[in-house]
């Protein structure tokens, strides 16, 4: 065959194909990082990546098409956090969502280009990962989960399922817990009804004994503060404040969705399909220190009345009407 006539054979080729054939192979694939900060097997971290998912199809982000998806789940380590973090940048995403402060610590000891989209981060400016909500500058924008005044409402909500507190214990992991909230305790302390202790926890084993040293005086109850550490550890917090009979309040969700008494905190599956917004308009060309930081839309209370039963309180109708969802 003459050249003429073969390079005239694949101009056919291509005009014959269909459109739509045509798009699809000329279609790039962008690689979005997510790293979790929690163990693959958490059912709260699948609807979480759900959610980010169905966010990004709605915007014409399909998996196996034009989009790649590379989890790094690690647990609540630091260290293996650090790993997934190294990981995943050494991976050339064109996106990266971190899920926790931990998460966008460890990204960002790794790179200061790949733009990073957080979520469940209390405090992205005191953490040094933006200048501010408005500008965040830099590569990190994305969206903040809790308001530091909320260590406020707990102990309210704790004092309302279980009258007969009459001391709280604040249990937190000192090297994991937004400070905020620790400076927000001091401030709010003194107007408080009841007496108050902070219950410091560094590791899996110190769990137990400090909520069983807590629950040895009758009257005492728990005030779980958001804590990357504690979510990692949920089942096992729970497990303790229900063999020692200790009413607790919780920050999320999943805590009373999988036993504990009360929850009152943000919807982190609606953050992360929230997010899929930023991850779409960073892949389109914007840049994600001109994306301001977002505050919550809304928090959720929750209630699982059998574990109330099982402690023997009677929740107030008032509290019941208030819920957005009881657990019966």
């Amino acid at each position: 065959m003459r050249r003429r006539d073969f390079n005239k054979g694949i101009v056919g080729s291509a005009i014959a194909w269909p459109p739509a054939a045509r798009a699809q192979q000329a279609e790039q694939v962008r690689r979005i990082g997510v790293l979790m900060g929690l163990e693959a097997e958490d059912a709260g971290a699948k609807t979480e990546a759900a959610e980010l998912e169905r966010g990004l199809q709605e915007r014409g982000w399909i998996e196996g098409r034009n989009l790649e998806l590379k989890f790094g789940w690690s647990g609540a380590a630091p260290d293996l956090i650090q790993s997934s973090a190294k990981e995943l940048v050494g991976s050339q995403c064109d996106v990266i969502v971190a899920r926790s402060t931990l998460s966008v610590a460890a990204l960002l000891k790794e790179t200061h280009t790949v733009p990073i989209v957080f979520v469940v981060v209390v405090d992205p400016v005191g953490s040094g990962f933006v200048q501010s909500f408005a500008r965040p500058g830099g590569n990190v924008t994305g969206f903040q989960n809790y308001e530091f005044t909320m260590i406020g409402k707990w102990p309210q909500l704790l004092r309302e399922v279980a009258p007969q507190v009459q001391k709280i214990g604040f249990i937190y992991n000192p090297t994991t817990v937004p400070l905020g909230f620790l400076r927000n305790l001091e401030t709010l302390t003194p107007s408080f009804s009841v007496q108050t202790v902070q219950v410091t926890v560094h590791d899996r084993a110190e769990i137990e004994p400090s909520i069983a040293a807590l629950a040895r005086e009758p009257g005492d109850g728990l005030v779980v503060l958001p804590d990357q550490f504690f979510a990692g550890n949920r089942a096992q917090v729970i497990a303790s404040a229900a063999k020692h009979a200790l009413p607790a309040v919780y920050p999320s969700d999943l805590w009373a969705k999988n036993g504990g008494l009360i929850s009152y905190g943000p919807d982190p599956p609606d953050m992360f399909y929230r997010a899929a917004s930023y991850v779409d308009r960073i892949l389109k060309g914007e840049k994600p220190g001109d994306l301001p930081v977002q505050a919550p839309t809304k928090y959720e209370l929750i209630i699982n009345l059998k574990t109330a039963k099982a402690l023997g309180l009677s929740v107030p109708p008032g509290l019941l009407n208030a819920a957005d969802e009881v657990i019966e």
